[in-house]
């Protein structure tokens, strides 16, 4: 009689610490494809709201107008428009104080600009050490689970008088689906985790070009206001 290889049934007929591992990874391999989803809709997101902030900011906008409008859009504005925001407001706060030393004023609107800038680059990298951790550990896992389920088979074996192919395959093949589960659940997050730290990199390019060029643009008007 032909023995069912099935996936399902190898695990069924698996050593509960195999059936374990597979539960841990597949439970890891949801968790991780559900943070590639949130993750694709949001980086996504940003990079349409910090190009959308860049045409108003270099259409000629004022720039009290442009930090009215942040103002009122806090909640859904883009990593672009707050760090804009938080530059200007610290700027602003400075004038307020009579504050006329130009470097001064720089100086505050750039850590305040900083700041902000660490800030949303810590929320857009989030749940890329989970990717990362998933797409180095599942393998090993996986080999855990296998390493495992051969010891078991081959105890199995032991006492019998004749080992045959037919015998010791079935248990070698259900340990082998942990490996094949493990890869399963490593190969998308170490892609996924490849792809996002590219795009990341260039969203953090970008906002680091804003924060210098809209520095130059604060320390001229800084520099005008002081000769009038």
């Amino acid at each position: 009689m032909t023995q069912d290889f099935s996936i399902v049934h190898l695990l069924l007929n698996a050593s509960w610490v195999v059936q374990v591992v597979v539960l841990m990874l597949m439970g890891v391999s949801i968790v991780s494809w559900a943070a590639i989803f949130r993750k694709i809709g949001s980086i996504k997101r940003i990079k349409e709201l910090n190009d959308e902030f860049e045409r108003d900011f270099w259409s000629g906008t004022s720039l009290n107008e442009l930090f009215a409008a942040a103002a009122q859009n806090a909640k859904t504005s883009g990593p672009m428009e707050r760090i804009f925001a938080s530059g200007m407001r610290e700027y602003q706060k400075l004038r307020e104080r009579r504050i006329n030393d130009s470097s001064a004023l720089m100086d505050g609107a750039r850590r305040a600009m900083r700041a902000s800038y660490q800030r949303e680059m810590d929320a857009i990298e989030s749940n890329l050490s989970m990717l990362a951790s998933v797409g180095s550990v599942s393998p090993y896992v996986g080999l855990f689970g296998t390493v495992w389920g051969i010891m078991h088979a081959f105890t199995g074996l032991a006492g019998m008088q004749q080992v045959t192919l037919a015998k010791v395959a079935p248990g070698i093949a259900e340990a082998l689906v942990a490996t094949a589960i493990g890869l399963f659940a490593a190969i998308p997050a170490v892609l996924a985790y490849n792809r996002f730290s590219r795009d990341i990199d260039r969203v953090s390019i970008k906002l680091e070009t804003f924060i210098e060029e809209f520095s130059n643009i604060l320390q001229r008007n800084s520099a005008s206001t002081m000769t009038h």
